[in-house]
């Protein structure tokens, strides 16, 4: 595969294109001349990419049509320079760049600003098929006639246009997947498989051209989890930390994805060029969880344990009980499913103009959304109904550093022993044998975008002038149920033909546990819902929408000097936004509809210049202002509030006053003021870069939870006592202080014959970052940002050449604060451990036979089983929160090009 069909499936990239056309007639002429293809050639465009561009980027293109160099487009993207990725049942699907999280950064699709199929801004790259997609960028600085831009960096997902590949094609391709731990529950696989198919023609003398391109995903990943509810005991001599609860699952989910991307490309005349896309992505993440909940060392619902015949450790916090025993613990059997189905639609129309007396334009429209239903099924059962009824048990427990083990004397695979019911009287006078929470999510959005460009004969080379219109809506509608035993009963056996294969927990200890799907019981009868009726439910309901009006001004540069050549560009941007959310808010208990909102303006100045010398040398200098809007949940407008007569808790010091908590539609964006340094050489003809970069960013505008004062003038009043004032303060997010964030990078890659000519065909690629942060929270005091690693650092090692290829590749991030996902869809964030993941492929391109146009590989990934583990970080670094396990996964696959 030449270097021009990767670099030409890139937009923006004519320059590799004529570059691949000029070589592929040399190579006619000269049988002794190399194509550079695969893994090499994705190298040599994404070098090409950064060294052309005057802005501060990072990318990486298909190696062919339909094949990215990774199994997902988020693992590829995490083995970038400073950039990394959180893990979610083993696959790669937020990113980090520069240490920081998914929340402060943004994606785009061919240029268009996304929905996501999670709660906020913060794409899911497990949406997207890496089959279907041809390049992706990850801007590090911004510019002004970027439209969408995040705080830390933009990341742009491109997918084909037919008149930029020059030929046609047709490739399939499938893989199968192996998941080592196996089938852990009842009805769960261990084998996958993927299938993908991708045509690109011209017609017409090359003005029309069409791609399309579709993948189908079905495919298990497999988990085995410990989990704490927490750590009792305050260290001391008789009152050691001890874990003071267990949740631990094993989980296995099937992932089911079908996406398709449609291109349709007119040449229209010589100056103006029609591009139409659409892509759609049907996504289907089932999750089966069995495990057991055991409430032991905060000696809940009748747990006791003796300190005294502990054995501890002593850490540099305290003594910390690293074996025991509980006694009179009563154990909750959990068989539950949680269920994400999500539809994302996603396209535009492109109309660009480029004429042939300096003036060029374009007009495009983007729309994209999601609907998701979000399913969380928690069912219960255990050895008796309420607290004390039951059977009980005597466990032994051995604690470390990779989480607690256990020794059961009950045998909870005993479907004459467990039963459906409420074991330990969670719902009161409610018999709550589970719980049913079904979140309704809509996510749409419009965007126009307007451009025009003049040429300029002087230092300045262009002036770009352009508009944007982007107007978001996004909704969440919950709907809640307990699950009850039918017909009043506290306790009912579970039915035979429901009972399934028993899951095991022996990782853990705790043997196997009676399986069943509580979907079944339902629809059986068994088990009905009764629905909550809370003030909780709808207080969680939200409509939130932002409409956003942006205007930019760009002046490009491009000034040969004596030494080289000087380009960039200088612009601005202005943005007005309006944003309003509506929702139920509850005054002293009394629902009322209410909509809040606020309108304000951010101007973001920039400046990107690139200083590119002739001996291959570029200096690069950017500095800009830079945003990234709140959260979406957290600018919700549903708050409960009520009267408080607490006068010295008064922001007035006058009392009674109004007091709350909730969402706040008020909160403006992160804002940082932000300069970039880089120096990079490039050799080797242009297919190798040693570069380093420097990076600061003043963080002035931050968003932390706090209380803050609250005007309740546009709400109703509560009824009963009358305030005197409507200025109380309210529970939420607020916009704080900043701090400081910055760092280093050094990133490189090599062509090892570039310095060694026997070492043609192997190369290594990579980079290593470090950040530091100093951020103020609402209270003054310094915090660490969500997401955020010190450390971030990966790289690949490769050999490619006539036509066997291998590769290895390691990515490492310190620990950082991870974003999980608790019951109701809620984020709970814990500190997650550094973690360091290989991965590794061989495969063999056949060039001519009749084979010609068949790659075959095997991949292995996850190879030294790395787990993703949280802890506390205070007050002892010993106490595992979470310890899951993924376990290895290995695939086998092939591509065929026509």
């Amino acid at each position: 595969m030449a270097l021009a069909l990767a670099a030409g499936l890139a937009p923006q990239a004519a320059f590799a294109q004529d570059t691949g056309t000029a070589d592929e007639a040399d190579a006619d002429e000269d049988e002794n001349v190399i194509i550079v293809s695969g893994f090499r050639a994705s190298l040599e465009s994404a070098v090409n990419e950064k060294r052309n561009s005057d802005q501060i980027l990072e990318s990486v293109s298909a190696e062919d049509i339909g094949k990215l160099p990774d199994d997902s487009i988020g693992e590829s993207i995490a083995r970038l320079p400073g950039v990394t990725s959180q893990r979610l049942n083993g696959r790669a699907n937020v990113i980090a760049i520069r240490g920081l999280g998914p929340d402060f950064s943004q994606t785009l699709l061919n240029g268009r600003e996304q929905t996501s199929t999670g709660d906020n801004r913060a794409v899911e790259f497990d949406q997207y098929p890496s089959e279907v997609v041809s390049q992706v960028v990850v801007y590090k600085s911004p510019s002004a006639s970027l439209v969408g831009q995040g705080l830390v960096g933009t990341i742009d997902v491109r997918t084909i246009r037919p008149l930029e590949s020059n030929e046609q094609i047709l490739a399939i391709g499938a893989k199968g997947s192996y998941a080592d731990l196996g089938a852990l529950n009842a009805g769960s696989k261990e084998f996958g498989y993927r299938a993908n198919a991708t045509y690109v023609d011209q017609f017409a003398d090359d003005t029309i051209g069409i791609a399309l391109a579709a993948a189908y995903t079905d495919e298990p990943y497999q988990l085995q989890e410990f989990n704490a509810w927490g750590y009792a005991g305050d260290g001391s001599a008789g009152n050691p930390f001890v874990i003071g609860g267990s949740k631990s699952f094993v989980t296995s989910t099937q992932l089911r994805r079908f996406g398709v991307n449609g291109t349709f490309q007119a040449e229209l005349s010589p100056t103006l060029m029609l591009t139409f896309d659409g892509f759609y992505s049907n996504f289907n993440d089932d999750s089966i969880k069995r495990g057991i909940e055991l409430p032991l060392g905060f000696q809940a619902f009748g747990t006791t344990f003796d300190p005294s015949t502990a054995t501890t450790t002593t850490t540099q916090f305290g003594e910390f009980a690293t074996s025991g025993t509980f006694e009179n613990v009563e154990g909750v059997v959990r068989n539950d499913i949680f269920q994400r189905k999500a539809d994302l639609y996603s396209g535009g129309i492109n109309l660009e103009y480029e004429g042939d007396d300096g003036w060029s334009a374009f007009f495009d429209f983007g729309y994209s959304r999601t609907d998701r239903n979000e399913l969380s099924l928690e069912s219960y059962s255990g050895t008796g109904y309420n607290n004390n009824v039951g059977a009980t048990d005597t466990i032994g427990f051995m604690s470390n550093t990779s989480g607690t083990s256990f020794s059961p004397t009950l045998d909870y695979s005993d479907p004459n022993l467990i039963v459906l019911t409420d074991p330990l009287g969670w719902g009161g006078s409610r018999v709550q044998a589970g719980y049913f929470n079904d979140r309704i999510i809509e996510d749409e959005l419009f965007q126009y975008r307007l451009g025009v460009t003049r040429e300029l004969d002087s230092f300045f080379s262009a002036v770009n002038f352009g508009l944007a219109y982007t107007d978001r809506s996004k909704s969440l509608t919950p709907d809640e149920f307990f699950i009850l035993p039918a017909n009043g009963a506290t306790e009912v056996s579970i039915p035979t033909e429901f009972m399934l294969r028993p899951t095991d927990l022996g990782y853990l200890g705790l043997g196997p546990i009676v399986s069943y799907d509580a979907r079944d019981l339902i629809d059986a009868g068994v088990l009905v819902l009764d629905r909550n009726t809370s003030n909780d439910i709808p207080a969680k309901a939200y409509s939130i929408s932002e409409e956003l009006m942006t205007a930019f001004l760009q002046v490009d540069i491009d000034k040969q000097l004596s030494a080289g050549v000087l380009t960039g560009n200088i612009g601005v941007q202005a943005i007005h936004t309006n944003q309003k959310s509506s929702g139920i808010a509850f005054a002293a208990g009394q629902q009322v509809n209410v909509t809040l909102g606020d309108d304000f303006w951010d101007v973001l100045p920039s400046v990107n210049l690139s200083l590119r010398l002739d001996s291959d040398w570029v200096f690069r200098l950017a500095a800009s202002r830079q945003i990234q809007r709140p959260q979406l949940d957290d600018l919700r407008s549903a708050i409960s509030y009520g009267i408080n007569n607490n006068q010295a808790e008064s922001p007035t010091g006058q009392a009674p006053f109004i007091s709350g908590g909730g969402g706040n539609p008020l909160l403006r964006p992160y804002r940082a003021n932000a300069v970039d340094f880089n120096i990079e050489k490039y050799f080797a003809n242009g297919a190798g870069v040693v570069a380093l970069q420097l990076f600061y960013k003043d963080i002035v505008n931050y968003i932390d939870g706090s209380r803050t004062i609250f005007d309740y003038a546009g709400l109703p009043t509560p009824a009963g006592q009358t305030p005197v004032t409507t200025i109380g303060f309210l529970d939420s997010e607020v916009n704080t202080g900043g701090g400081d964030f910055y760092g280093i990078e050094l990133s490189a890659t090599v062509p090892f014959d570039a310095f060694v000519p026997a070492l043609e065909g192997f190369g290594a690629t990579g980079g290593v970052g470090y950040t530091k942060t100093k951020i103020e929270d609402a209270n003054g005091n310094t915090d660490q940002i969500p997401g955020y690693s010190e450390w971030v650092a990966n790289g690949t090692i490769y050999y490619e050449r006539g036509g066997f290829n291998a590769r290895s590749s390691v990515r490492y991030r310190s620990e950082f604060l991870a974003d999980f996902t608790g019951f109701g869809g809620s984020p709970t964030r814990r500190l997650a451990r550094a973690e360091t993941i290989i991965d590794a492929q061989i495969g063999y391109d056949f060039d001519g036979g009749p084979l010609d146009g068949l790659s075959v590989y095997l991949q292995g990934q996850n190879l030294t089983n790395a787990p993703f583990v949280s802890q506390f970080n205070v007050p002892v670094p010993e106490a595992v929160i979470d310890n899951q396990e993924y376990g290895r996964r290995f695939l086998a696959g092939f591509t065929y090009r026509f």
